[in-house]
């Protein structure tokens, strides 16, 4: 290989090939636009287009996932192979100046206004009542006034409209815990799930995130998991706290490039929750188990995660609360499985 095409290379290893996720769902790769496939998150389109670059390259390539959507900046390795690891901690996006937030409110149905219509037009919709004027002629005896004829008619306006029943709000979505624990990790003061666990989770937490701060994700882990030891041993392992504590394990999980452990613990962390009675945070648990499963770009593994994935999430979603209220990602997790059964086949082929 010529030494202008190993710089090339290398060139290209280094450089950082920047993503955007807007807030509406458009998504570009180095100003290219991504589009989706019917009914594929925008997440899921980004990381395979990424994966199609490195696979084109042969080599490993570095993207910078700037996410409005979720307010976050990202950095990502992608190998030819499909595997994916974060590079550095998430950090969190600016808002932008004299931006809102997007309502998601159920706004009802505008009002119905009285009055008479436009002269002439009257909407087939709608409607009216209606007076009939009739020209009566007194009767002079039995020689009178032919039968009265139908008088104009005169248009009164609408009938009144009964008002809409009002509609319960709709459950908000929780974020994924990875979000959440991303999100305790830049806070100032971290929250505890109980009073009787704020000391132990405000120092493990401290110390945890000083670690990751530090580009020492692997102390991190080890940080992490003797913290959900002792937790376990004093609280008892499912003690809310000590389930707080298994999050922040698996989201370092994540960070350190090793997303099958992550994947193990936050669906294990769906199921407790689920059991009880929790099915918002259980929610979230999935949510996270989803994220690190995308990560995995081995199709064989990734079909095993895929089933016991989707397993848990229907279970979830066949009962009231906000996996039933958010059926879009499942069905995308189920897309993703149809891709992932069509590339294992073409591996054994």
């Amino acid at each position: 290989m010529s030494r202008l095409s190993f710089e090339k290379r290398r060139g290209d290893l280094e450089r950082s090939v920047q993503v955007r996720v807007s807030v509406t769902g458009a998504a570009s790769v180095a100003g290219t636009p991504v589009l989706p496939a019917p009914d594929e998150d925008i997440h899921d389109a980004v990381l395979s287009h990424l994966q199609h670059l490195a696979t084109t390259r042969g080599t490993a390539i570095r993207a910078t996932i700037h996410d409005d959507a979720a307010g976050c900046l990202v950095p990502l390795e992608i190998s030819p192979d499909g595997t994916t690891r974060v590079t550095g901690t998430p950090t969190r996006l600016p808002a932008a100046p004299g931006t809102v937030q997007p309502p998601r409110g159920v706004f009802g149905p505008p009002p119905v206004m009285g009055g008479a219509p436009t002269a002439g037009r009257i909407p087939a919709t709608t409607k009216h009542r209606t007076v009939n004027y009739k020209k009566n002629k007194p009767s002079s005896g039995p020689e009178s006034a032919p039968a009265p004829e139908p008088g104009p008619e005169l248009v009164l306006g609408p009938e009144p409209t009964p008002e809409a029943a009002p509609q319960p709000d709709p459950e908000p979505i929780p974020p994924s815990r990875f979000d959440a624990i991303a999100e305790e990790m830049l806070a100032e003061a971290p929250a505890a799930e109980t009073p009787d666990g704020a000391e132990a989770w405000t120092t493990a937490l401290g110390r945890v995130g000083d670690a990751v701060r530090d580009g020492e994700v692997e102390r991190a882990a080890e940080l992490a998991s003797r913290a959900v030891a002792d937790a376990s041993g004093v609280l008892g392992p499912r003690h809310p706290e000590v389930l707080h504590l298994r999050e922040l394990c698996a989201y370092i999980a994540y960070l350190t490039g090793d997303p099958a452990r992550a994947f193990d613990l936050s669906l294990d962390l769906a199921r407790k929750r689920a059991e009880s009675g929790d099915p918002a945070t259980a929610y979230g648990n999935v949510r996270s188990a989803a994220t690190a499963w995308r990560a995995v770009g081995d199709a064989e593994q990734a079909l095993r995660m895929g089933r016991d994935l989707i397993e848990v999430w229907t279970a979830l979603a066949a009962k009231p609360g906000p996996a039933a209220a958010d059926p879009r990602p499942l069905e995308s997790a189920h897309t993703r499985m149809t891709r992932l059964t069509a590339r294992a086949a073409a591996a054994d082929a």
